[in-house]
Order: structure tokens, then C-alpha cells, then sequence
């Protein structure tokens, strides 16, 4: 014990490859939050949570930093801000952040206060969104991109829009849209600001490889992109489009990919430009990675930095424009991702484990000495380093047999139990002999997995970590407290929907790059609380969780943190009510209670229940639905 030391647990995490400096570890073994760099202030969040519990805040919570939606923002601009400097790039610098990212209000309302100095736009990809967007607080300069499916009322909103003064374009995902947009402009009598999007040939990498090349959802064919132009000419429309737009996908690791893109999309831009398009706008759409695992070389990862993207968009875009001897443009970037993943920390408690490892072989009366049980009481008598190997393989094989027999009744239900507990506490047992034995590397690891650990867990991989469920996104999981102890185990985290595809066994391994299916966790106190910390789920992860089982959101809440390391909590969102979830599913509340209150009266007429019973009965019913979805502790527990 004496030889842990902190430094090996941010080595063993790989909380200093993923947490970019925005997280680390204190003396005390508690992960911290420092969105201003390791030189500035520094919150706890094992104390903040414990904090927030005295509150009469729940876990699992899930909390929110300003301040690193902040530094996130000015990070972007100033990168971009240096490579148009370095390069002396002619056009300008602009982001727009796609509220499909994250739509939360708070949130969104922060990235436009925040934004306000760089003209931080927005982009909406839907018609309520829309909405949203333009009932904002405008930025100066800053511009409004629609993007997605788009119907009349939606355009003929967007048309409007530019009327209260709103830079709103409309991007043309489709060629039966820009009759659409031209009717509408004919109908308010009002110039539109128009876009067109650009499907490209170049593909991105990782899990949204698709979202580009000629199958890809939206976007306008090379042919269609003239036709588009030739249109706006007939129609006395072509000073109307003013912005060329293309989208790679999201999360690309690899920054070769994204060079690809922009070099195919400059050339569209310099073409129009050429033609006599006025663009004044170039929008590069999303795909700047965020690096959640540190590696460099997974899809869950990046083998650049936000400089280093700053730096191959400007200048290819520059050496794209000056070839053609065409005006350099204002580039847009949409990388929602990379402005908000990092705000956000799910914490959630452990409730309890399940363990497989067995420190002692189980006792077997005399009567119960099966010629296979006695071969396993040999196996773990005789066992060591030379016979380890064989033996292993035998017990994997008697293991198997056991099941054979005893489906065909040849080994009775005592005795299976006898043959199961032999064989953990032989594995138990050849896991420790094999402990920093160079030749059972492989032996050892096989170990490992099997006798990990079940830690049951207090979330919903569906409502808070969709990603990690659907799509095998690899999230930054580690405890928020005792790393300053080793961590002895290691285990794999269940959820608490009944739903054998609620877990999490992929977890960041440092060493490979690779994901592994175990965590390395210390032993739980039946004192003390263990929380767990999932880093990085503020991009996307709110929206697209559903209601599986009916657990719905956990409480939220904002902290603002001062610089003498103190905070303060701006505002608490309180999770779903057990009520407001059914509601969802179209349950009312009072039509529960009278058929709950009938089936008592009913009981106790045929005397099931006594009416202090009921009562009781009632209490606890009337109280489940207005109680948090997820479990709760009791007053004399906090």
C-alpha cells in the first residue's frame, strides 16, 4: 500500500491523456475540475458531491461546469485566431455551435453570453429548433444556419426571421428546397440569405463515416449544385447565396480525413466563386474530435489538436483561394462536439457488488464425494506455478462437463453447488499464484475478466450514456475519490434497468489504446459512499436518452467555480418525478391513485389488507410518485 502513490493513479486512469487540463487529481485523491489549466482554481468534486448530497441534491447528478464552456469557447477562437494570424489569411473566423449537440436552455443561453466577443452563431437542424434558436439573444455578426429536413413553414419562419434583423441562412439540404426558399422571398417580398450544401466524394472516419460520400443523407450532387446556380440566375436571385456548406461527420479521428474534405470543399467554393457566386461564407461543418481516451489511435480518440485543425483548415483553404485568385472567405466551423463534451460529469454511486473470487474451497460432507468433486479437491490441493497451466484447462473443461451432467440428472443439485464453488476458489487461488508471473501473462489476463467484480451502479445506461450502449463510445469512467488508495479489484458496472445490455465493460486501456472490459476499482465500505465519475457526456448524451425501464433525467445542476476554489451553484434542475415519467407514456397521475385507493377499498372489504395497512399502503404509493426515478437514501444515510 505504501508504494500507490497519486501519480500512478493518473497513470493508471489516464485522467492526464483525456482530461486535456481540465481535469487532474489532488493530494487527497480526489479528481478535481480545473477549466482555467492546472494554474488555476480547482474544484472537488467528491467534496462538491457530498456538498450538493447536504443539499438535497440526488445522485446520480449530473453537474455541469460553466466555466469549462467558457475556456472551451475562447480555446476555438483563439486557435483559429492564431492560424489566421500565422498564415495572414484575408477572410475571417466564425463558429456556430449546432444545438442538436445539446439543447439544454442553460446551457445554450451560456454558449451565446459566452460567445458574445467572437460572434459565436447558432445552427438548428429542425423546425423546433429553429424556434429555439431564434428566440435567443443575438450575437453581432453572429449568423443562423438551418440546416436538416425542411418543410414551407419552415423557410417561410426563416424568411421572416431576417426582418428582426436576424442573419438567418437557409441551407439548401435539397434541390426541392430552393423553389421553396424562392417562393417564400417572393411572398414577404424580402432577400434571403441562401446556402447550398455540397455532398461530397471525400469520406470522414469512424463511427459517422457515412455522414458524407455519394450515399450520404443530405446534401447536393455536383449537377444539382449548378442547376441550383443556374436557378438563382433565371430567378434574379444569385446575390442571395452567400454561403457554401459541406459535413464530414462527426468525431473524426484522424486528421488526413478532414484535410481530404477541405481540400474537395475549397474547390467547390473557388469554382462558384469563379462562376460569380458572391459566397462570403465558408462553412466546413463539424468533425473536430474530442480526444476522450487519450490513445491517439482509437474512433473514441484524435491524432491532432484543436491548433492543429485550426491551422490545415485555414491554410488549405487560403492556398485553395489564392490558386484560383478567388476572395478568401469567412469560415464557419459547427463543432458542437468539441465546445461542450467536456462540461459535463455524470456521478453516480455504487450500491453494491457481486464478487466470484473465493478465498476458501466449500466444505463437502462425506456423503456427497462425486469422482468429480474429489478430482477438484485435488486439483486445489496439488496446485502451483509448474502444474498451473495443465490444471487450468482441466478446470475450464470439468466446468463445462458439470453442466452436462448435471442437465442429464448424473450430478444432483448439492453437488453442482459443491463442483461451482471449487472451481472459483481454484481460480481464485491460481489468479494469486500467478500474480507478476511473466509466463501466465496470458493465464492471467483470462483470470482477470473472469473474476472481476459486478459493481451495481445507480444510473441508466440508456438515459445518461446512450453512446456507450449504441454505438460502444469508450466515456472516461473513474472513481472521483481514493486514489490515494490502490485500487485492488476490478469489475464491470451494471446498471439498474433489468436489461442485460445495461452495462458498461469498455473502458480506456492507456497502455494499448485499445478498449478492455474491466475497471480497476478499490474494495467498497459499507460506511462510505463510493462515487463514480463519467467525464465528457455533454455532448449528445441528454437528448437521445430514452426512458428504458422509466428512469428519466437525474438532477442537473450548474457550478460556477471562484478563483479562490471556492463555487457557486447557479441553478439545480431537479431529475424526473416518477409522475412526470409516466406522464410520457400516457399515464395520469390521478387515475393511478383512484385505482391504486379502489383496489385497497376492495382488499380491505374482504379483509387482505386492514385499513392502517392500506393507509400505509397509499402513503408509500403516493410518495413513489413523487420520488426520483433513480434510488434514493434515506435521511439518516447522508
Amino acid at each position: 500500500m505504501s508504494s500507490w502513490t497519486v501519480d500512478k493513479a493518473k497513470e493508471l486512469y489516464g485522467i492526464k491523456y483525456w482530461g486535456a487540463g481540465y481535469y487532474d487529481i489532488n493530494d487527497k485523491g480526489h479528481v478535481i475540475a480545473t477549466p482555467e489549466g492546472p494554474s488555476g482554481a480547482k474544484l472537488d468534486l467528491y467534496k462538491v458531491t457530498l456538498e450538493l448530497r447536504q443539499r438535497g441534491i440526488r445522485t446520480p447528478v449530473l453537474i455541469r461546469l460553466a466555466d469549462l464552456t467558457k475556456s472551451r469557447v475562447r480555446l476555438l477562437n483563439t486557435c483559429f485566431q492564431n492560424a489566421i494570424k500565422e498564415c495572414e489569411y484575408k477572410g475571417g473566423f466564425q463558429g456556430v455551435y449546432p444545438i442538436k449537440v445539446n439543447q439544454q436552455r442553460h446551457l445554450i443561453e451560456e454558449l451565446v453570453t459566452f460567445g458574445g466577443e467572437y460572434s459565436l452563431g447558432l445552427e438548428c437542424g429542425s423546425k423546433p429548433e429553429l424556434l429555439v434558436v431564434l428566440a435567443q439573444k443575438q450575437n453581432e455578426d453572429g449568423i443562423i444556419v438551418c440546416n436538416g429536413f425542411k418543410d414551407m413553414e419552415y423557410i417561410e419562419t426563416a424568411v421572416l426571421s431576417s426582418k428582426l434583423g436576424r442573419h438567418t441562412i437557409i441551407v439548401v439540404d435539397r434541390k426541392e428546397e430552393l423553389p421553396m426558399i424562392i417562393k417564400a422571398a417572393r411572398k414577404f417580398d424580402t432577400k434571403p440569405h441562401i446556402g447550398f450544401r455540397v455532398k461530397l466524394a471525400s469520406k470522414g472516419s469512424g463511427k459517422w463515416v457515412d455522414s458524407a460520400g455519394d450515399r450520404s443523407k443530405f446534401g447536393l450532387t455536383t449537377s444539382e449544385i449548378v442547376e441550383g446556380y443556374e436557378l438563382l440566375i433565371k430567378e434574379n436571385m444569385l446575390d442571395s447565396l452567400e454561403l457554401l456548406h459541406f459535413h464530414i461527420g462527426s468525431q473524426i479521428p484522424s486528421i488526413g480525413r478532414i484535410k481530404a474534405s477541405l481540400k474537395e470543399g475549397a474547390r467547390f467554393y473557388t469554382e462558384l466563386k469563379k462562376m460569380g457566386a458572391p459566397l462570403r461564407y465558408l462553412d466546413v461543418g463539424g468533425g473536430l474530435g474530442v480526444d476522450y481516451d487519450g490513445s491517439g489511435e482509437s474512433d473514441s480518440s484524435t491524432n491532432y489538436t484543436e491548433q492543429e485543425y485550426a491551422n490545415d483548415v485555414v491554410s488549405i483553404v487560403q492556398n485553395a483561394c489564392e490558386e484560383m485568385e478567388v476572395e478568401q472567405p469567412t469560415i464557419v466551423t459547427e463543432n458542437g462536439r468539441a465546445l461542450v463534451a467536456h462540461h459535463s460529469i455524470l456521478v453516480f454511486d455504487v450500491l453494491g457488488k457481486n464478487t466470484l473470487q473465493s478465498a476458501e474451497p466449500p466444505q463437502v460432507p462425506s456423503d456427497e464425494k462425486h469422482k468429480m468433486i474429489l478430482e477438484l479437491e485435488e486439483i486445489y490441493e496439488d496446485l502451483n506455478l509448474k502444474n498451473l497451466s495443465e490444471y487450468y484447462h482441466d478446470v475450464l473443461h470439468i466446468k463445462e462437463s458439470s453442466l452436462q451432467l448435471f442437465t442429464y440428472g448424473m450430478l444432483n443439485l448439492k453437488q453442482k453447488a459443491i463442483v461451482d464453488g471449487f472451481y472459483w476458489a481454484i481460480l481464485t487461488k491460481m489468479k494469486e499464484l500467478s500474480q507478476e508471473n511473466e509466463d501466465l501473462e496470458d493465464i492471467q489476463f483470462e483470470l482477470t475478466e473472469l473474476l472481476s467484480d459486478t459493481f451495481f451502479c445507480n444510473f441508466s445506461v440508456f438515459q445518461s450514456l446512450p453512446d456507450s450502449w449504441a454505438l460502444g463510445q469508450v466515456f472516461p469512467i473513474i472513481p472521483i475519490h481514493r486514489h490515494d488508495e490502490k485500487p485492488e479489484t476490478k469489475a464491470v458496472l451494471v446498471d439498474l434497468t433489468c436489461d442485460s445490455d445495461g452495462k458498461i465493460e469498455n473502458f480506456l486501456d492507456i497502455e494499448s489504446g485499445k478498449a478492455k472490459k474491466t475497471l480497476e476499482v478499490h474494495s467498497l465500505d459499507e460506511n462510505e459512499s463510493y462515487f463514480m465519475g463519467a467525464f465528457m457526456v455533454g455532448a449528445y448524451q441528454e437528448t437521445l436518452g430514452d426512458l428504458h425501464n422509466l428512469f428519466g433525467d437525474t438532477d442537473a445542476v450548474h457550478i460556477t467555480i471562484h478563483e479562490n476554489g471556492g463555487y457557486y451553484v447557479s441553478d439545480v434542475i431537479a431529475g424526473d418525478t416518477v409522475s412526470e415519467v409516466l406522464s410520457f407514456v400516457q399515464y395520469n397521475r390521478e387515475e393511478l391513485m383512484r385505482n391504486m385507493r379502489n383496489s385497497c377499498e376492495m382488499s380491505i372489504t374482504t379483509g387482505n389488507i386492514t385499513r392502517r395497512e392500506a393507509a400505509l399502503l397509499m402513503k408509500y404509493y403516493e410518495e413513489g410518485l413523487a420520488g426520483y426515478t433513480y434510488l434514493e437514501q434515506h435521511e439518516d444515510e447522508l
